[in-house]
Formats: structure tokens, C-alpha cells, sequence
């Protein structure tokens, strides 16, 4: 298994060819002309189905099942959920016509660094048939609806028609499914957009996380586990404003089926791109410069107990800012880090073993 330096370089150099080729800023300047020309949601609403199995449910909720799968599914499924508040009314079934792709297609939502050569440790030009951008974001939304649909005969999020001779998908024609999945009735429980009421359980994610690049650049774990904060901080709004979020071990992992490692790592990244803050009192929106968040990490620490786990607040503030720049220089600041902490390690095993 990769660690922390080899899997923080590899992220950092795919940031970094999605922004050479402004593969991000032009997937989200075709979201953002869907949300302009459509009805402009302030918010996307999300079933919590999504991201927690009902109490008479067996097993995990989609969302942490797609974590623990390769590519790009929760991302697409996210997209197709934004495209459609975007369109279609409170509670319309949904239909689209929208192609895979071409101009204005689903294609042109995803944001992918292109096709990299290990062995040179450069990315291989898209000249070639098969290795052109569009080919390989077809492949990857292909992919993604396999996954989508494979989680199961009652949970697929996803339905993709086969053709006449029962073999092969067609893509082109998949049905979006609701967030808690087909149902096991004989007709599917095709996606309808929610209506954000206190009578429904669910979670808002503003128009920003799509709009700004972050649905592109942050890992499924990371998205998961803001969703997870997202919606405890909505269902407790006065203790999130108060004292902040928290989930213990047996919660965390038995009703959301988060475990520990991915759990506290995406919290660490959520933090260092301003989306989560350690708990403190204080206006949600202020901007604390490096030196004050540096002073409220180290209180929250002391302060917090050696088995209790760390409470959060959400905020909105990094939203707001491109997803590519914030990541690219947070990731490149921890690189650093880590670089000169292999080579104190380095160093020390030297002097140890007197080499």
C-alpha cells in the first residue's frame, strides 16, 4: 500500500495536469451554463438514503459502498443529481435526453488528468484513437454507470437498458434511480428532485461545491465524509453553531459505515481546504488567517479528551473559492512536509546504523 508521501505526489500531479490542461474550469463552465440557463438552485437537495440506510434497511447506504469502489461513480451520480434540480421541477420524475458525449453532454461535466505512462512518469499524448480526452471520459462515465447499477437488484442507482439481444448496455439510455435505489417493486423508483422540508430527511449541498470545481477534485472519502458532516450539522443546527459535530467509533462505523483511517484523513483534508473547522465559537463565515487557525487547532486539541473524538463545524467560506488553487497549494504545502520528514527519517536510520 502506497503512504502518505507516494499518495499525496500522485494526487498533486493529477491536480496539476487537470489544471495544465484546465480540464476542471472547463468541466465546471459547462455546469455552470446548465445552472445558468436552467432554474439556478441555490442548493441541491439530497435524500438521506444517500448517505444512511434506513432503520429497517439491511446493510451499508450507497454512499459508502461507492467509496470503496475505483473511478468515478458518486461523482457522476452527484452530477446527474445537480443536473436535474437544475432542470426539473420539485418532485418531476426524471427523463433526460442529455448524450454521453459531444457539446453539452455528460462528458463535459467530468474533469479527468488524461492517460499516464508510469514508466516515463509522463502523460501520454491524446493523438491516438482511444486515448483522446473524450474517449477516456466515455470510459470513465461507462464505468461509473456499471457501478451504479451493479450495487444491486434493489439498490442500483442506475438503470441502463440492454439491447434487444440481452447483451450489451446502452449506455446513452440509463434512467437515474432515487438515492436509496431501484426498490424492489417491478417498477423502478426512478429520481425525483426532493422538496426541502422538515417532513423529509435530507441533506443540502449548495450550488457552489459543484459550481467551483470540488465535486472534481475531492476524493470520494472526502466527499463522504462532508456529506456526513453536512447533514449532522443540519440536523443539529444549535449544537453544530455551539460546540460543534462529532461522531463516535461504534456510530461512525456501524450507521454510517465509515471506518477510522479514511474517516480522520478526510477530516484532515476537509480542514486544510477550509470547508471543516475544529469547533470554536465564532461567526461560520469569518475568515481566520493561517497563524489564528494554527492557535484554534492547538486549543482544540488540548482540550479535547484522549478517547473523545474531535468535533467539527462545516462552513461554507472555501466554497467559494477554486477548488484546483485551494487543493494545489494545500497539497503541495503538506508535500513539503512530508518530504522533509522521509528525509529526517532517512537521516536518522543513517546515523543509527552508522551509514
Amino acid at each position: 500500500m502506497a503512504d502518505a508521501r507516494e499518495t499525496n505526489a500522485r494526487r498533486l500531479r493529477r491536480l496539476t495536469q487537470m489544471d495544465r490542461t484546465r480540464a476542471v474550469d472547463r468541466a465546471s463552465r459547462a455546469l455552470r451554463d446548465t445552472w445558468s440557463g436552467g432554474r439556478k438552485p441555490d442548493d441541491v437537495v439530497l435524500r438521506v438514503g444517500l448517505i444512511q440506510p434506513a432503520g429497517d434497511t439491511a446493510g451499508r447506504a450507497p454512499l459508502v459502498r461507492l467509496i470503496q469502489s475505483r473511478g468515478i461513480a458518486l461523482r457522476f451520480y452527484l452530477l446527474a443529481v445537480f443536473e436535474a434540480h437544475c432542470r426539473l421541477q420539485t418532485e418531476a420524475a426524471w427523463s433526460s435526453n442529455r448524450p454521453l458525449t459531444g457539446l453539452r453532454s455528460w462528458a463535459d461535466f467530468i474533469a479527468i488528468d488524461g492517460a499516464y505512462d508510469s514508466r516515463s512518469q509522463t502523460y501520454m499524448p491524446d493523438t491516438k484513437q482511444d486515448r483522446t480526452g473524450s474517449d477516456l471520459r466515455l470510459r470513465q462515465i461507462q464505468s461509473a454507470l456499471r457501478t451504479l447499477e451493479d450495487l444491486g437488484p434493489d439498490q442500483a442507482l442506475v438503470t441502463v437498458p440492454r439491447a434487444k439481444n440481452g447483451g450489451r448496455r446502452l449506455y446513452g439510455q440509463f434512467s437515474l434511480m432515487k438515492e436509496t435505489g431501484r426498490g424492489g417493486h417491478q417498477t423502478p423508483d426512478a429520481y425525483t428532485v426532493p422538496r426541502n422540508h422538515w417532513s423529509v430527511r435530507t441533506v443540502t449541498v449548495p450550488a457552489s461545491f459543484f459550481l467551483n470545481g470540488w465535486v472534481q477534485v475531492l476524493h470520494p472519502s472526502e466527499v463522504a465524509t462532508w456529506l456526513i458532516l453536512r447533514a449532522l450539522s443540519q440536523w443539529a443546527r444549535g449544537q453544530h453553531a455551539e460546540t460543534g459535530v462529532y461522531l463516535y467509533g461504534k456510530t461512525r462505523k456501524e450507521d454510517f459505515g465509515m471506518e477510522r483511517d479514511p474517516w480522520e484523513d478526510a477530516c484532515q483534508r476537509l480542514r486544510d481546504f477550509d470547508l471543516i473547522r475544529h469547533a470554536h465559537s465564532g461567526d461560520l463565515d469569518s475568515d481566520p488567517d493561517k497563524l489564528g487557525n494554527q492557535v484554534m487547532d492547538f486549543w482544540a486539541r488540548q482540550e479535547r479528551q484522549r478517547y473523545e473524538p474531535y468535533r467539527w463545524q462545516v462552513t461554507d467560506r472555501g466554497l467559494g473559492q477554486d477548488a484546483v488553487k485551494i487543493c494545489m497549494r494545500e497539497l503541495t504545502l503538506r508535500q513539503k512536509s512530508l518530504d522533509t520528514a522521509a528525509e529526517h527519517r532517512a537521516r536518522k536510520k543513517g546515523e543509527q546504523t552508522g551509514e
